[in-house]
């Protein structure tokens, strides 16, 4: 458990939280988001600093550690191999190793407290192995979109086009999830 602080009309409130670790397979969400591909486009810099804008905008709603993992040898300053913007931490992978590797290390290391963003199913797999949960990356990114949608002041990461539509058609007979489902559902429900 971790507690948190957030301002509140009387100074400030405290709370108790479950506490997550959000951890991005950073390529891997650009290239499967429209709109950050279309920054990526222009040069990989732009497609990463979209990112981060759009991760800022979501942590200040969402208060979780968030981290961004990038393949260290696509980076145009491949020096820095750790940095801390706006909150989010960036992580750049070492030479010769993957972003995977280290996403791999993290999940594994941090455990259930662990949600990792990807879309890779290697990755995803070892995740849940190791007790984590793992979300696939246009998923996430429809939960930055509806977070977007509830802050006019926060920056737009999405093409417009895409969203959730009103509908009355059903989905199908209901049916009990595993428990393994219940648990990702209850821990995604708070991103």
């Amino acid at each position: 458990m971790r507690e948190f602080s957030l301002p509140g009309p009387a100074g400030g409130v405290d709370f108790i939280a479950m506490s997550v670790h959000i951890v991005i397979d950073g390529y891997n969400l650009i290239r499967q988001s429209s709109a950050l591909l279309f920054f990526e486009s222009k040069s990989l810099e732009e497609g990463r600093e979209a990112l981060i804008d759009c991760l800022v905008g979501y942590r200040k709603l969402k208060p979780y550690p968030v981290t961004v993992v990038f393949d260290g040898a696509q980076a145009v300053d491949s020096g820095q191999e750790r940095i801390r913007q706006g909150g989010i931490e960036i992580l750049f992978s070492s030479p010769g190793k993957s972003a995977d590797a280290v996403i791999k290390r993290i999940a594994a290391r941090e455990g259930a407290r662990a949600v990792v963003v990807t879309s890779d199913r290697e990755v995803a797999d070892h995740a849940v192995k190791h007790g984590a949960t793992a979300i696939d990356s246009k998923d996430f990114e429809l939960k930055m979109q509806m977070i977007g949608d509830s802050d006019p002041g926060r920056p737009q990461c999405n093409d417009g086009d895409m969203g959730w539509r009103p509908s009355t058609k059903k989905k199908g007979p209901a049916r009990r999830l595993s428990k393994r489902e219940r648990r990702k559902r209850v821990k995604t429900k708070k991103l």
